[in-house]
């Protein structure tokens, strides 16, 4: 996969957010909020680091990504679509019976899924066990996963975080999309987390902390610091919920809300590029 310049991953993040905006808004079901947050998180490890092959989606030496936090399904599905991985087309079958794009990611039906997900705090335990794997096989598989900061208040993640400083899994990148809200309210309202640089770092993980992780430069330079041999690697990325459409941007009610026929046509407005 060709890899693109900082100026064409601004305008593919700009068409990922029209891409996320349609297929809810279609739906009349999903999450914008959480999905639109985490663009350039994905769209640089996409296009810029994973090894991976649209043709060839079972490469069993491809790197992997979990996406722990599996309700921002639809930039994930944006992101391979665009990749080609499948038919753009699908996207209007967003949420619909017997459709591969349900509102989780399922491995079993969307090429270039690696893992089923939905049910916070686990993803990131399956991106463990595919990284202890490719170590125990002395492959070349890179493992990367997202998660969402509300997900962390899952006491699973940090059974998971112990055991990837324990293994050493330096083969291992975690992303933080440090929004700030989740469905209730503001994690401090729901349940403070504390400083997370600091404790991701007691955890053993070398930690990259960025003040935009809507900014697809640091978002590249992040990926690009390599990895600490034998630490698994946190990027904390503070980033905006509902970036890219004004009224939804820092706004806890769009965690689970589509847009109505106008709402959706004044985003789509916004980001015409």
């Amino acid at each position: 996969m060709k890899k693109l310049d900082n100026q064409q991953l601004v305008s593919l993040c700009m068409q990922l957010r029209r891409d996320i905006i349609e297929m809810i808004a279609g739906a009349a079901s999903g999450h914008p909020g959480g999905s639109l947050s985490m663009v350039e998180l994905l769209a640089a490890t996409y296009y810029t680091q994973m090894r991976v092959d649209p043709k060839n989606p079972d490469d069993p030496d491809r790197d992997r990504f979990v996406l722990s936090k599996g309700h921002a399904a639809p930039c994930y599905y944006a992101v391979l679509g665009e990749m080609g991985f499948f038919d753009k087309a699908e996207f209007k079958n967003f949420r619909q019976l017997h459709s591969i794009l349900q509102g989780h990611p399922d491995a079993k039906k969307v090429p270039g899924v690696d893992a089923s997900t939905g049910s916070l705090g686990q993803g990131v335990s399956i991106a463990v066990g595919m990284a202890l794997g490719a170590k125990a096989a002395k492959g070349p598989q890179k493992v990367y996963t997202i998660l969402g900061d509300g997900e962390l208040q899952e006491g699973q993640v940090w059974e998971a975080c112990t055991a990837a400083a324990h293994y050493k899994l330096d083969n291992l990148t975690i992303m933080i999309d440090n929004n700030g809200l989740q469905i209730d309210g503001t994690n401090d309202q729901v349940m403070a987390l504390g400083n997370l640089r600091s404790r991701f770092e007691a955890f053993g993980f070398d930690v990259i902390e960025l003040a935009d992780g809507n900014e697809i430069g640091q978002v590249i330079d992040a990926l690009e610091i390599p990895a600490r041999p034998g630490k698994p690697k946190c990027i904390l990325a503070h980033t905006v919920k509902g970036k890219g459409v004004s009224f939804m941007e820092n706004q806890v009610g769009w965690h689970g809300k589509s847009p109505s026929p106008a709402e959706r046509d004044a985003a789509l407005e916004e980001m015409k590029g």
